[in-house]
């Protein structure tokens, strides 16, 4: 079977290395082909042996977006270190909870998360997304060449990327779920019900607050509306 590739991206100080490791653990154990782990970033300590690291790609980002995901885009480049190929690319801030084969069987073309708060639009999540190196080279290309206009029509670079790829697809529904929307129990219910796992979920994405650490223990914040039972489950998944 074609080895494929799973990648992520770390800068700065929000995530550390074993959000990494820990995003590692989950494809080791949930994706049943060969594949190379790589993890972009501009700085590689603490990583675990079994995930390849490479710099930041190259990219021009305005002082301002300087810790913003539009760094993101820099995937989208006609090389990318040396990988070819299908590739999956996955933020820090999710956890594994099932298979991964069938995001790289789904589609021959560009597949992403129909963003939850924006159905119906044609915007993307870009948390999960898959794609070949080097396919859609031009959303960086027009990107660098264009910047004024981009950032005067996109409010961040989820918007952009998935309106400008024309054959996108979106994930199955049940695929990929929001913790925040879609695992914490609606209402009062939040006090006395735990946190699960949407049924045919296989990825559970925390954009935003909480993060999992935060998650595990039920801590969103100081305010009573904030708060709801940690979720036990992820010491399982998040490992």
């Amino acid at each position: 079977m074609e080895s494929v590739n799973v990648i992520c991206m770390k800068w700065g100080t929000r995530y550390g290395a074993h959000y990494v490791n820990r995003l590692f653990h989950g494809v080791k154990n949930n994706l049943n082909r060969p594949f190379r782990f790589v993890c972009f970033t501009d700085d590689d300590t603490g990583l675990e042996a079994g995930i390849e690291s490479f710099p930041l790609p190259p990219i021009t980002i305005p002082e301002q977006h300087t810790v913003s995901p539009w760094r993101k885009l820099s995937l989208f480049s006609k090389e990318l270190a040396d990988l070819s190929g299908k590739t999956l690319f996955l933020d820090l801030d999710v956890i594994i909870v099932d298979t991964l084969d069938d995001f790289f069987d789904f589609s021959e073309n560009f597949s992403i998360i129909e963003n939850w708060t924006q159905k119906g639009r044609g915007i993307g999540n870009s948390s999960v997304y898959c794609f070949n190196i080097g396919q859609h080279a031009d959303i960086l290309e027009y990107y660098e060449s264009n910047q004024d206009e981009v950032f005067a029509n996109y409010s961040n670079e989820q918007i952009y990327l998935s309106l400008n790829i024309k054959d996108k697809q979106y994930w199955p529904e049940a695929w990929c779920k929001s913790f925040k929307f879609h695992a914490i129990p609606r209402g009062i219910k939040r006090l006395f019900v735990e946190p699960s796992i949407p049924s045919g979920c296989k990825i559970v994405v925390f954009h935003g607050y909480p993060n999992p650490d935060q998650a595990m223990i039920g801590d969103y914040g100081k305010k009573l509306r904030k708060y709801f039972k940690p979720a036990t489950w992820i010491e399982k998944y998040w490992v």
